[in-house]
């Protein structure tokens, strides 16, 4: 059997709308790389591409993951696949929206510089509220997902709950900047309301590929954070299973749901914790005081949570122990 035979027969009962719209994200992921070679335009200092280049990565992995999640809700699968199917049409127009903007080296965000980008960003606006709903909706049917594996089972809730929070992160976005204030207080209007970049206007220094801010707060890292949290808990559900085939301690179910619920803390923590430093107008790259030691207390509270799950033993071992 071939790895591409193989995948095709795990994925079989898979939602295959998400399917096929991941499938499509990640050819348009290697087009938009190829556009960003061809096409050296740029919009506020990065290539106009890279917005798309971004969201089809985002696309393909939170489509290829509801893919999944639809086909474990164990009723309500034919509706759950109806809002599937609801969230790709969102998507797909948002994305067509999006390119077109930037075909034309407009912003697709925050724009109200003309009537048409205007329109362009309030249509957006409502795709994606729409979209939030009916994750939220999904969401909701996950929490309902029984699977044989209970590790398994609450990293996907806990991953669903988390794609729903990292959603959210992005109303932080759309009020307008203290700067933005001021003209729309002036003159009651300004050409962008809303921005990514905290304490400092959008479009400054950033990180490679990414964008992320160097120089101020940057929204758009807990909002990829936490939105990828969907494919983040499951990963590593699926990464303890496999260590369980070399490492008989994880072999035992509770274990690993304990490790699963203390990862899934953990990443709501620092979602938390990138939130709290992006609204301080601080740089990923140059965090305070304030910031490291937050982040050391949350790893120090993790590590030390696995030592104990670890050294504790489960129901089902005390029951081995026992009998033997």
């Amino acid at each position: 059997m071939t790895i591409l035979t193989d995948l095709r027969d795990r994925t079989r009962t898979w939602h295959r709308g998400s399917l096929r719209c991941a499938q499509a994200f990640a050819v348009i992921t290697v087009l938009c790389v190829l556009a960003m070679l061809i096409d050296q335009r740029t919009l506020g200092g990065a290539p106009i591409w890279a917005k798309p280049f971004k969201f089809a990565v985002s696309g393909a992995l939170y489509f290829f993951t509801w893919s999944w999640l639809v086909s474990l809700l164990p009723k309500f699968r034919r509706t759950a696949g109806w809002l599937a199917n609801g969230l790709v049409v969102l998507f797909a127009a948002e994305y067509v929206l999006m390119v077109f903007q930037a075909v034309r080296v407009r912003a697709s965000h925050f724009n109200y510089e003309t009537p048409l980008d205007y329109v362009i960003f309030q249509v957006m606006g409502g795709m994606v509220a729409t979209l939030w709903l009916i994750n939220l909706a999904l969401t909701v049917g996950v929490m309902f997902t029984r699977l044989p594996d209970r590790a398994t089972t609450w990293a996907a809730r806990i991953g669903a709950i988390l794609g729903v929070i990292g959603l959210s992160v992005a109303t932080l976005m759309s009020g307008p900047t203290p700067d933005q204030q001021a003209a729309l207080a002036a003159t009651g209007q300004s050409a962008m309301i809303g921005a990514h970049t905290v304490g400092l206007p959008d479009g400054g220094p950033g990180l490679p590929i990414l964008g992320w801010s160097t120089v101020g707060g940057d929204l758009r890292i807990p909002h990829f954070i936490g939105l990828h949290g969907l494919q983040a808990l499951p990963l590593i559900a699926l990464a303890l299973g496999l260590l369980a085939t070399r490492y008989p301690r994880l072999r035992d179910g509770v274990l690993r749901l304990r490790l699963v619920v203390i990862a899934g803390i953990g990443y709501a923590g620092l979602l938390a914790l990138l939130t709290w430093q992006a609204l301080r107008g601080q740089s990923i790259v140059a965090p305070d005081g304030s910031t490291l030691t937050a982040f050391a207390l949350l790893v120090a509270g993790v590590a030390f949570s696995g030592l104990i799950a670890i050294g504790r033993p489960s129901k089902d071992r005390e029951l081995e122990v026992s009998v033997r």
